[in-house]
């Protein structure tokens, strides 16, 4: 296997597939990256057996096909030490692999290609098309509100469900729910719901760029693809069934606050200064116009705002954790910021006023 490449062509490629290398490996050949060159194509694949993603570069000069396998942290290390506008030349000697560039040259160990798994190919249920800007703001809206290292192996992953033309992703950690939906051109029957793990999201959220190039994408029984001329994303799904989210969703809240997001996430994040470490608890009193938003802690320490808002009704008063509505506020993209309330015991409805895409749910706090 020979050929030689530009570093600024290998590098990004590179360190994409490298993200999913683990440090710390059961077998030695996943702490490589597979190399495959082909007829002036070199794909680059790194995988931990739950995720795997294959880059691709195309080699102008190429002379031998082959595949080989090296280590992925010292392999990106090498590359972005080297300068700017390095050219990198590599080649296989003797059950090594010999990177040269300039007056630098590495000899690194290697392993067989034979031993890299590849996750298996399963067939494809339903497969479309959409902009990859759709994709992130699909995660982007909801992926705070995964849970980590739940006993409910199910929450720690996001619900991607397909229906006729509409793609909506779900997340939830049992206290808070973020569910964002968006119109596609999809042909499907019935409902279609995987559950993509949280290692995997954060993946492909790495992967996707803000601008309307179309990546393709594949929900099968047991993985999800992800893919574009760059690279092919896969994951594996979360065997299991996401909670019914739909019975989540407040119905009848009669109490609708409409106020400034970047007043309101001031204030949640100065009154948070106050709250108790443990509990992130704050009270919230609605009155005529008014939000009052009030911090304890063990301390005896307390923090006070006051917000104005345009609401009109009963006053109330109900506790919430006060990072899950600094993290709503931090999605949010509109100016303003609608609350629907029905009761202290009752969740709270946070979305932009004229709809949006996304729609959020919190959970109150006995305070």
């Amino acid at each position: 296997m020979k050929f030689t490449v530009s570093r600024e062509a290998l590098l990004k490629p590179l360190q994409l597939v490298a993200g999913v290398v683990e440090r710390r490996q059961t077998l030695p050949v996943l702490s490589n990256v597979l190399l495959v060159l082909e007829d002036g194509l070199l794909s680059l694949t790194g995988t931990d057996l739950e995720v795997e993603i294959v880059g691709r570069v195309h080699i102008d000069q190429a002379s031998e096909n082959g595949e080989i396998t090296v280590p992925a942290r010292k392999f990106v290390d090498i590359c972005r030490s080297l300068p700017d506008d390095a050219d990198i030349s590599f080649s296989e000697e003797n059950q090594r692999v010999v990177v040269k560039s300039g007056r630098s040259r590495f000899t690194l160990s290697t392993l067989s290609a034979n031993d890299f798994p590849n996750v298996e190919d399963g067939p494809g249920d339903l497969q479309f098309s959409c902009a990859q800007n759709v994709v992130k703001r699909l995660i982007d809206a909801t992926s705070f509100a995964m849970a980590q290292q739940d006993v409910r192996y199910y929450l720690n992953g996001m619900l991607w469900e397909v229906k006729q033309n509409q793609l909506r992703t779900v997340a939830t950690d049992g206290h808070r729910l973020a569910l964002c939906t968006r119109d596609l051109a999809v042909d499907v029957e019935g409902v279609v719901q995987s559950i993509l793990p949280r290692k995997g999201v954060i993946e492909l959220a790495r992967l996707m760029n803000d601008n309307e190039d179309l990546v393709e994408l594949t929900l099968g029984s047991n993985h999800i693809r992800a893919t574009t001329e760059e690279f092919t994303f896969t994951s594996k799904l979360v065997d299991g069934k996401f909670p019914d989210y739909d019975r989540v969703l407040p119905r009848g809240g009669d109490k609708l606050v409409y106020g400034s997001r970047t007043e309101l996430k001031q204030a949640f994040g100065r009154t948070a200064i106050l709250s108790n470490e443990k509990y992130r608890g704050v009270r919230l009193l609605l009155s005529d116009g008014l939000l009052t938003i009030v911090a304890n802690n063990p301390e005896q320490e307390e923090a006070e705002e006051q917000v104005t808002v345009d609401y009109s009704g009963d006053s109330l008063e109900i506790g919430f954790n006060v990072s899950y509505l600094q993290d709503v506020c931090n999605v949010l993209s509109s100016d303003n910021i609608k609350l629907t309330l029905a009761d202290s015991n009752s969740s709270a409805l946070v979305e932009e006023p004229d709809g949006g895409d996304a729609v959020y749910v919190v959970m109150p706090m006995r305070l």
